[in-house]
């Protein structure tokens, strides 16, 4: 699955093997800012229609998921599009029926959740690092279509997303964190662990996608070596996927005065924050 690709090149220089190079910084943002605009658009129809939108991102350590999801979020309404990455499960909700955590987090009308991680931790990492029974993963393997199916009847968009990335670019990502002191804290001790199961994963991946991928919920993989790239290409996915269509703009424009009276400062002694830049 995950392919044997060379790192692009810099910048918009040609990568190896004639793969194309980076994206010029110029080009992402430049696409990216009429995606997101487009995002804005999409927000304003899924309020308006009462959508109800759930987007998964799947993948390996290190395969941008994180930020993929910033991209999508950093220009739209936080009440609208809801980000949720669950911790490790506590002991109450261990007892719990195992989707039972997830489904309270389940969009309503006029929502878009986006798990970054989801219900598939079962089908991976739990499975790999021995925190299910293989009983328990062939059961949640077989139940997943069909309270996937129930979702999508009810209403919800559902969009599952994975996030491919080739053991070298991994490699490379995982040290980038370790050596990065803005990033060490997304180097966990279980992130160190599974770095050395590169073929259980495998194994657990290409089970899960063939047991789950349906035509009422298909996976969408997404080559991310390239994270700016798979930024732009999942966001210009996900906007065909969802219909909707721009509304029309309000006509509320600012006045074009307003009275500002002097004399109206704080006159208790309050503290400020020092300029230090």
């Amino acid at each position: 699955m995950a392919k044997d690709t060379k790192k692009p090149g810099k910048d918009g220089k040609p990568g190896k093997d004639g793969e194309p190079g980076a994206l010029k910084t110029k080009d992402y943002d430049r696409a990216l800012k009429k995606l997101h605009v487009e995002l804005v658009r999409l927000q304003q129809c899924v309020v308006h229609k009462g959508l109800k939108v759930c987007i998964v991102f799947e993948g390996r350590d290190g395969a941008g998921k994180g930020g993929t999801i910033k991209a999508i979020t950093e220009r739209v309404s936080p009440r609208v599009f809801r980000v949720v990455a669950l911790p490790a499960p506590t002991e109450r909700e261990k007892s719990q029926m195992y989707m039972q955590r997830y489904v309270q987090h389940m969009p309503s009308a006029g929502e878009v959740v986006i798990f970054d991680r989801s219900w598939y931790n079962r089908a991976g990492v739990e499975r790999v690092m021995g925190f299910c029974t293989g009983e328990q993963t062939r059961r949640f393997l077989a139940g997943t279509p069909l309270v996937e199916k129930a979702m999508v009847e009810s209403g919800i968009v559902l969009l599952k997303y994975w996030l491919e990335v080739s053991p070298d670019e991994q490699t490379r990502r995982l040290k980038a964190r370790a050596d990065d002191g803005r990033k060490t804290w997304k180097l966990s001790p279980m992130d160190v662990k599974s770095y050395t199961r590169w073929d259980d994963y495998s194994r657990a991946r290409n089970d899960m996608l063939a047991a789950t991928d349906t035509a009422w919920a298909p996976w969408f993989l997404v080559n991310s070596d390239d994270k700016k790239r798979a930024r732009l290409n999942v966001i210009s996915h996900l906007l065909g996927r969802i219909p909707h269509k721009k509304l029309p703009r309000s006509e509320d424009t600012l006045p074009k005065h307003r009275k500002v009276s002097k004399g109206l400062e704080p006159t208790v002694p309050l503290k400020y924050v020092p300029e230090a830049y």
